[in-house]
């Protein structure tokens, strides 16, 4: 997946966008911005990558990205076959920067609350047990009013503070590191997500930079706390478990699928990283209302 910067500024009276989105499926791109972004889906299922997070999206996730955090919804097969004109991808966007109010305006006493949502989604957040009003807050923001827009905007994130969110990406990843003109980061993301299916050797990907690979694994390892194998792994296993969520498929199917050559090694790092084999996870899932 090349990672792509898109333009989300505002170009109407307001100095934040809400789009709502409506089509076959969303858009298909591996893509950062300098806004945050505030995400709610309505409609669709598949699979979201932020960062290094792999996970399953439903409708009625709630979402909000740090500026410049890479990330895509990648919709289920189903939505793209012709055949199927009935299913759609629905969501509602909300882009903004981070002094679309004012350079200071965060950092005022009144306002650490916010300012502290802010910091955390830097990480990417996911928020659970969102209460009904809050989806129709976002809904409505659109129909208001540019002044009426912002105050509702605010008091909708000082809501999003007092709910209980968890991050998306690890401790260590540093969206940052996409920006590094020295470490060109980009090209190795890329590489990663496009490929992770397949053989990867740490001299490949680090003739993408280029650098010598002692070098490179150092740097990788600086940057996310954790050496660019672990990371791999982590990538493959994040996409087995969004596999391990649907009933038809087989274990076996899932780890070749997910880029390992045996069984037996899928669910050592199975295990590994999650703490439970490749069975015991579709087991908990297959339970989940």
């Amino acid at each position: 997946m090349k990672l792509i910067k898109l333009d989300r500024q505002s170009h109407e009276d307001c100095s934040f966008t809400i789009n709502n989105t409506r089509d076959r499926h969303f858009l298909k791109i591996w893509h950062y911005h300098p806004e945050l972004e505030l995400v709610l889906i309505l409609e669709s299922t598949g699979t979201r990558f932020i960062g290094d997070s792999i996970a399953k999206f439903t409708p009625g996730e709630l979402v909000l990205l740090g500026p410049n955090l890479p990330h895509m919804w990648l919709n289920d097969p189903i939505y793209f076959k012709e055949e199927n004109e009935e299913f759609q991808a629905r969501a509602i966007a909300i882009h903004f920067k981070q002094d679309f109010l004012g350079a200071d305006f965060f950092t005022r006493p009144e306002m650490r609350i916010l300012a502290r949502l802010l910091q955390a989604a830097q990480r990417g957040l996911v928020f659970k047990n969102i209460p009904p009003e809050v989806p129709e807050q976002l809904k409505n923001l659109k129909h208001l009013e540019p002044f009426e827009r912002s105050l509702s905007l605010l008091q909708l994130l000082k809501e999003l503070a007092m709910l209980d969110y968890h991050p998306l990406t690890g401790a260590g990843y540093l969206s940052e590191a996409y920006n590094t003109g020295a470490g060109n980061f980009d090209k190795v993301y890329e590489y990663l997500y496009k490929n992770f299916r397949e053989s990867i050797s740490l001299e490949d990907v680090a003739a993408l930079i280029p650098m010598n690979p002692s070098a490179f694994s150092r740097l990788f390892s600086k940057f996310h706390k954790k050496s660019l194998m672990r990371y791999l792994n982590e990538i493959r296993i994040g996409y087995a478990c969004r596999l391990l969520m649907e009933p038809h498929e087989r274990v076996s199917e899932i780890g070749f699928a997910s880029g390992y050559n045996s069984l037996s090694n899928f669910n050592r790092q199975f295990k590994k990283v999650t703490g439970k084999t490749p069975k015991e996870y579709a087991e908990i899932h297959s339970k989940m209302p």
